[in-house]
């Protein structure tokens, strides 16, 4: 059975949607068949894959409205041959004020998935999170088996993880119980700083041995591969963030 892992924090700018990119494309590299839904309004993990978002016939949001099905919404990404995406536009942005008088609305996604049967036909489901609490954050968690909350190696990185710990541990008490945190990215990290290696340290200390972490190094190539619609390990096979995301999904599929 495919596992379901959202990519989440509630602070912005930390590196979710480059996780959830690279993170799809090291595991359909590996021949993992991967589904990766855009659910941030933004778009910016369909754009990073080269798709515009005015070519797609349905969105993301179409599908969580009710208004196209599944099958003709995903779309292969042409780069690898077992990695399909959920597209989605800035429409996705008005779901939280029109999803707002609909009955159990925090469980839309997990219907969608368990009507369509995507647990038997992808081996992962990876979900890129908007970077605020809202009802799309609440689907992809109470849709999700799995968390991986990627975070940047910056002085306010414990206060955001602190306040995403405290929304997991009530949607795990309320909504999903099954839901279990994988471990930590540690993104942008430079090694030259003191300040990355006591973000690691100060996480490390604060969540415990239990968890999965991994460090992502920082490095310009991974800014520049989305513009041309490239994950790192295609844009930029040697560079050390490559192998750090093989390793990340090496990690993955070993839990």
């Amino acid at each position: 059975m495919g596992r379901v892992i959202a990519i989440a924090n509630q602070k912005g700018g930390v590196g979710k949607t480059t996780t959830a990119i690279n993170l799809s494309a090291a595991l359909a590299a590996m021949n993992k068949r991967v589904l990766l839904i855009d659910s941030d309004p933004q778009g910016n993990a369909t754009t990073g894959y080269g798709i515009s978002k005015n070519s797609t016939n349905n969105t993301f949001y179409d599908l969580l409205m009710g208004n196209a099905e599944f099958i003709d919404t995903k779309v292969r990404v042409d780069l690898f041959n077992s990695l399909d995406i959920l597209p989605t536009d800035i429409q996705l942005s008005g779901a939280e004020v029109e999803l707002i008088d609909v009955d159990d609305r925090q469980y839309i996604l997990k219907n969608i998935l368990n009507k369509n049967c995507v647990r038997e036909l992808y081996d992962y489901t990876i979900i890129d999170c908007p970077p605020s609490l809202n009802i799309l954050t609440l689907n992809a968690l109470v849709a999700a088996d799995e968390v991986l909350i990627p975070l940047q190696c910056e002085f306010f990185a414990m206060e955001g993880l602190s306040q995403f710990i405290h929304t997991y541990n009530l949607v795990k008490k309320k909504l999903n119980s099954s839901i279990k945190i994988d471990g930590v990215v540690f993104t942008m990290y430079d090694s030259r700083t003191n300040l990355s290696m006591q973000v690691v340290e100060e996480v490390k200390k604060f969540m415990g041995n239990t968890y999965m972490y991994c460090i992502i190094p920082r490095a310009v190539r991974v800014g520049e591969a989305p513009s041309h619609g490239l994950p790192i390990n295609l844009y930029d096979p040697k560079c050390p963030a490559t192998e750090a995301y093989q390793t990340l999904a090496e990690l993955i599929d070993e839990l």
